[in-house]
């Protein structure tokens, strides 16, 4: 007891003020509300669509960065516990908008990443364990996915659209353009970029009965048609939450480095 009244400076890095209380329970309910979805074949390569040599490789491929996300959201959350709300709303909103699907020209489905959020408030490599926690949780539940695909999603998805967004947001930063337009920017060609990472992992696996040039083609036009759409409003999207997080969690965005300190 007196370890506790004698740190009361320790004490408010651990509790949640009542913004993060309501930040975290909107982020429950509209992933409660829109979250679960049926079961549907969508973008994320789908079990037993890769075979077991292309499975191993990419999951060999992502562990590097997926241990690196890890001690960059250890790193994260030592610094500064503010940001662990921010972590969660940020898996929140990949979880949710990465489940809703609408359907494509190939009798598949298109879908938002969610990624462009966490990429841009934490940089790509947390993003990664978020994805990994989301794709794990989607291919379980949702049938949206598959295990042994884990590793070819989590690349496309949770490593090479992040880093894409992390980067265009970081140049766009530079170059002094305005914040949300570079928000939807970043947001918009790393939705994008998700999607022809998958078209390409599609087209390596799957090129036997034509060329490589041909199957990266085909995959890339099957999706196109929906995808920019749904690249355009995961654009918007990111942009109103990062509005959001500026009127009502603007401590937590200091502690992330979104914003600058006021002096």
């Amino acid at each position: 007891m007196h370890e506790r009244d004698g740190n009361p400076q320790r004490m408010k890095g651990v509790c949640m003020t009542k913004k993060q209380k309501t930040l975290i329970t909107a982020a429950i309910v509209f992933a409660g509300t829109f979250g679960t979805v049926s079961k549907a074949y969508a973008m994320h390569i789908m079990e037993g669509a890769l075979p077991v040599g292309y499975c191993l490789a990419w999951g060999a491929f992502s562990f590097p960065f997926l241990m690196a996300g890890f001690f960059s959201i250890k790193k994260t959350v030592r610094e500064n516990r503010r940001a662990l709300t921010l972590l969660a709303m940020s898996g929140a909103f990949v979880f949710v908008i990465s489940s809703l699907k609408i359907p494509s020209v190939s009798g598949s489905c298109s879908h938002m990443t969610g990624t462009g959020l966490g990429a841009i408030l934490f940089g790509p490599a947390a993003v990664s364990i978020l994805g990994l926690i989301v794709l794990l949780f989607q291919s379980i539940l949702l049938a949206h996915g598959g295990l042994t695909t884990l590793g070819a999603n989590i690349f496309s998805m949770a490593i090479a659209g992040p880093f894409l967004t992390f980067f265009l947001f970081r140049i766009f930063e530079k170059v002094k353009w305005n914040r949300k337009l570079s928000v939807f920017l970043a947001a918009f060609f790393g939705d994008l970029f998700t999607y022809c990472v998958t078209a390409l992992q599609l087209a390596m696996a799957h090129n036997s009965a034509t060329t490589f040039e041909i199957a990266l083609k085909e995959n890339l036009i099957i999706f196109a048609g929906t995808q920019i759409p749904l690249a355009i409003v995961e654009g918007i999207l990111t942009v109103v939450v990062i509005i959001g997080l500026e009127n009502y969690a603007r401590p937590e965005l200091k502690a992330a480095g979104f914003l600058k300190e006021d002096r």
